[in-house]
């Protein structure tokens, strides 16, 4: 009898984990309980440049968030490319101007046309995915933060211009460069000038921009060369590192940063916060957590090319089955270059918890860049997907002196 207690204490105490110290190497820790997920992205760190912040929620008694944030590998000076993701900043700023030109009549919702004027440019005048056809900053809005849609965002650059965008950046103390447009590769000075813009409504011209010129050298933080080789024309294999030196730059860090100054201003420096009304900070969030299949206009729900998780990469990864709505992810992913990147605010309004989770990594196995031979959907989205969950099931167990009331994150959707 004392044998088979003994052995049935050994049985449950070794059946129980032990709680997780929350110190400098917490993610480790976490990832460690599941090797066959994660020993590969542990022991390949560096030449995957994975970087993670995950970052607790805790409410005081009148419900005011305190955060406290665990790291993996994380170096703002190491550049990783962070594609889409720079698309949120913009439409922040798009939409600081717009309140900040205060013209009678203008405002998200007015009609916004582009004049090519210069080399590389493009006109608009219409735009067939809203349902009157016009182009606005709100319907680009939508665009950008449902699906990830990239003329959407060089028309908010475009609107914004490359020096006054930078300059705002570096005002508000975000360590954040922008310097091109997305899928157009143009040459620096080409997108130095951005074309003119007119807001029109009902014939009647509301507000004109002249072209926008930069002639400010634009000086970027570090040379950054990446890989052993890349690919020129689609055909050329060039055998020397590609060079990143004036991509986008947006570290990790200043992502997180980013997305607490949308979902919690209050606990946001004065000089970081964006100059923005409340109904511009709801419509921004509903639209960040609203799924493609709930989204009427522009009209993706009757596309079969979406699907609920469409850029939730955490979590979900890129599942294609219907997901829980008791769940709500307020991100923006990107994707380009092999680099996988997710920055997202997690709800779980069933169960009570939230957190942010931050990660990027890098699916460019073979080191060739431009070949579009990346390893997205066997090392990439996995990694995201067991990442997103791991943490996830961690805050469902973790005890909470007080429970959130998020009612605040609770949006109406199409």
């Amino acid at each position: 009898m004392k044998s088979f207690l003994c052995l049935f204490l050994t049985v449950i105490l070794f059946s129980c984990e032990l709680p997780l110290k929350e110190d400098e190497n917490f993610l480790v820790s976490l990832m460690e309980r599941e090797p066959k997920k994660f020993q590969y992205i542990l022991d390949h760190r560096d030449s995957l440049e994975v970087q993670i912040i995950y970052t607790q929620i805790n409410r005081d008694s009148i419900n005011r968030p305190n955060f406290k944030s665990f790291y993996f590998n994380v170096d703002s000076s190491h550049y990783f490319y962070p594609a889409s993701t720079v698309k949120l900043p913009m439409l922040l700023l798009a939409l600081e101007k717009l309140n900040e030109l205060n013209v009678k009549g203008v405002d998200k919702f007015t009609p916004i046309y582009h004049d090519s004027l210069y080399a590389g440019q493009q006109s608009v005048k219409m735009d067939t995915t809203s349902q009157d056809s016009l182009p606005t900053i709100a319907h680009y809005a939508k665009k950008i933060l449902v699906v990830s849609d990239n003329d959407a965002y060089n028309r908010l650059y475009e609107f914004l211009g490359q020096k006054a965008t930078n300059e705002l950046f570096k005002q508000k103390g975000y360590l954040i460069k922008l310097l091109h447009r997305l899928e157009r590769p143009l040459p620096p000075d080409q997108n130095r000038h951005t074309e003119a813009i007119r807001f029109v409504k009902n014939d009647t011209l509301l507000f004109q921009q002249p072209i926008l010129i930069n002639s400010d050298s634009i000086t970027p933080r570090r040379r950054v060369l990446r890989g052993k080789g890349f690919m020129k024309y689609d055909t050329v294999l060039v055998n020397q590192p590609f060079d990143f030196t004036y991509k986008n730059d947006y570290p990790l860090q200043e992502q997180q940063a980013i997305l607490k100054a949308i979902l919690f201003p209050q606990a946001v420096d004065a000089k970081r916060k964006f100059n923005y009304s409340e109904e511009d900070r709801k419509f921004v969030m509903q639209y960040m957590s609203q799924l493609p299949t709930e989204t009427t206009s522009p009209p993706y729900k009757s596309d079969t090319a979406y699907f609920d998780a469409y850029c939730k990469f955490l979590i979900y990864g890129d599942d294609k089955k219907p997901i829980s709505r008791d769940i709500r992810i307020f991100n923006k992913v990107g994707d380009a270059y092999g680099y996988l990147i997710d920055n997202a605010y997690i709800v779980d309004f069933k169960n009570r918890v939230e957190f942010i989770l931050s990660a990027v990594i890098n699916t460019n196995i073979d080191g060739i860049y431009n070949d579009g031979k990346y390893e997205y959907k066997t090392l990439g989205f996995p990694f995201m997907k067991n990442l997103g969950q791991a943490v996830y099931r961690y805050e469902k167990k973790r005890k909470k002196k007080h429970k959130p009331d998020l009612n605040e994150f609770v949006m109406r959707y199409e």
